[in-house]
């Protein structure tokens, strides 16, 4: 197994690490930390996956300070700059990311005000260190704003200059009269939860989401008292009592990868949620293949519109 960046810096003596503790922000939970020492580690991610495999892991979590922060650049660029700029407050701050996810575009922009930068690279990727600076005030996190749209959204929320283009169809084909007990998987900031609300007969609404930065936003925009807000990853979620309906616009994407599987978890944790005659109304990639999910999770499935790059289904009366 080849090292990674991490390790081939420590290995070779062309990083070393400051004493004290180390931060490490948003993490796959596949990233390479055996170089480090274990106790001196903690992580910090509002990913509630992989929040759950590292604490499951041993590691700690947390968002304090810390002697060196190593920053796993995500693709989001201006999370990635936040990110940076919480980081450099540190001692000594490692950036570690992969090409596809923008980090010697991030590279560059650091060099441009820091000068030469060490670095390695391998595995189609980047990393590069420096010593903490206030090089990076201006990139400094300013929390949610408000778009023209109207509602709050973030850099690192999914969809978070404009609505969605597969959830608005979605929201035109709910019927007018929604079932009672609902629930949105994978709610994101909120904006299918806001439309299912428009509905008189529902009473209650979870919404459950993965992705802190997202959820903290829906809890900006959706002010309704029908609306319960759940940190969670849909695909282990299990209700208190079942649901009749549920909407959902799943992701596809496991970190870098599209990942078919995820959306199939989705689908199997909707029909593990609802009661035996309820609905799950579902909007899809028009390339993913989740037709045969959905027939071996629901007795009827059909095809409720869409366009050339969406799908919406209706799915009714899981099969248990």
């Amino acid at each position: 197994m080849s090292r990674s960046r991490l390790s081939t810096a420590l290995t070779e003596g062309l990083l070393s690490l400051l004493e004290g503790d180390i931060k490490i922000m948003r993490p796959d939970v596949d990233y390479e930390v055996a170089e480090l020492p274990r106790e001196r580690v903690f992580i910090d991610t509002g990913f509630k996956p992989a929040a759950e495999a590292w604490e499951t892991a041993g590691y700690k979590l947390g968002d304090g300070a810390a002697a060196t922060t190593i920053v796993v650049v995500p693709r989001a660029k201006g999370l990635a700059r936040a990110m940076i700029a919480e980081a450099s407050k540190s001692g000594l701050v490692i950036v570690d990311g992969q090409k596809t996810d923008g980090i010697d575009s991030i590279y560059k922009e650091c060099r441009k005000r820091l000068g030469d930068l060490p670095t390695v690279t391998k595995a189609h990727g980047r990393m590069f260190w420096f010593e903490g600076t206030d090089a990076f005030a201006d990139w400094v996190d300013t929390g949610a704003q408000q778009g023209e749209h109207g509602f709050w959204t973030t850099a690192g929320a999914f969809s978070d200059g404009a609505i969605d283009r597969g959830s608005a169809l979605l929201a035109k084909a709910l019927p007018e009269k929604l079932p009672s007990r609902m629930a949105d998987f994978g709610a994101g900031w909120g904006y299918l939860s806001g439309e299912v609300l428009k509905s008189p007969n529902v009473q209650s609404l979870d919404l459950i989401e993965a992705e802190a930065l997202s959820l903290n936003c829906a809890e900006m925009n959706v002010t309704d008292a029908r609306a319960n807000f759940h940190w969670a990853d849909a695909t282990k979620w299990t209700a208190s009592q079942p649901y009749q309906g549920i909407v959902m616009n799943p992701p596809f994407h496991t970190g870098r990868a599209g990942d078919p599987g995820l959306g199939k978890a989705f689908i199997a944790a909707a029909a593990r949620n609802l009661t035996p005659s309820g609905n799950l109304w579902m909007v899809a990639n028009r390339h993913l293949p989740y037709e045969v999910t959905l027939r071996e999770k629901f007795r009827h499935v059909e095809e409720i519109g869409g366009d050339g790059a969406f799908k919406l289904f209706l799915a009714s009366k899981p099969i248990r």
